[in-house]
C-alpha cells in the first residue's frame, strides 16, 4: 500500500509540473494572453472530460462483468435474412 500512495504522490508530482511546463510554454510561444477565467474554463473542461471518459469505461467494465454482454451478438439471435 505504502508503494501506491508513493507512486500515486509521484505521478501527481509530474502531472503538476507538465501542467506548470505547458502554461509556460503557452506564456512563452507569443500566442494570446490568457485569463484568469480561461485557465478556470480550461481546467473544468478538461476535468469534466476526464470525469465523462471515466465515467463511461467504468460502466463498459460494470457491463462486462455483470453479463450485459453475453448475450449481444450471440449467433442464435442472428437474422440469415438480413444481408
Amino acid at each position: 500500500m505504502r508503494f501506491i500512495l508513493s507512486l500515486i504522490a509521484v505521478v501527481g508530482v509530474l502531472v503538476a509540473g507538465l501542467c506548470l511546463l505547458a502554461v509556460r510554454a503557452w506564456e512563452a510561444s507569443g500566442g494570446p494572453v490568457m485569463s484568469v477565467h480561461g485557465y478556470i474554463a480550461l481546467g473544468l473542461g478538461a476535468l469534466f472530460t476526464f470525469g465523462l471518459a471515466a465515467g463511461l469505461m467504468a460502466l463498459v467494465f460494470y457491463s462486462s462483468r455483470h453479463g450485459y454482454d453475453d448475450e449481444a451478438g450471440a449467433p442464435d439471435e442472428i437474422d440469415e435474412r438480413i444481408p
